[in-house]
């Protein structure tokens, strides 16, 4: 249990987009999506303000295939999955960073009345 861990992530929070779906060639199946959480605080003026994170999402295989087929933009849902963290060359030559957030498993929150 203590490897679990070590890089677990558990988020709940709304979808800002639709889940764009990428097949592979060997039948894989990538899914892409952004998160929206949001804090809350009270400034030095007595002021509510709602400070929004975005978080980029990817799920593969089976997961990737049900979120798409069961999310859609504005649908509250949690995940739990790991931090992954990646580097690549951008077309300009410098050296992009990513870091998303590996879906292991979900569920959409139903609103209630």
């Amino acid at each position: 249990m203590a490897n679990t861990l070590k890089n677990s992530v558990q988020l709940i929070g709304n979808m800002g987009k639709d889940v764009i779906i990428s097949s592979f060639d060997n039948g894989t199946k990538k899914a892409n999506m952004v998160l929206a959480t949001n804090d809350f605080y009270t400034n030095n003026k007595g002021e509510k303000i709602k400070q929004t994170e975005w978080h980029s999402l990817v799920a593969w295989g089976k997961t990737a295939e049900l979120m798409a087929e069961t999310l859609t933009k504005g649908n509250e849902v949690a995940i739990q999955g790991k931090l992954s963290s990646r580097s690549y060359d951008g077309k300009d030559g410098l050296t992009k960073y990513v870091t998303e957030i590996i879906v292991h498993d979900f569920f959409r929150i139903a609103k209630t009345s």
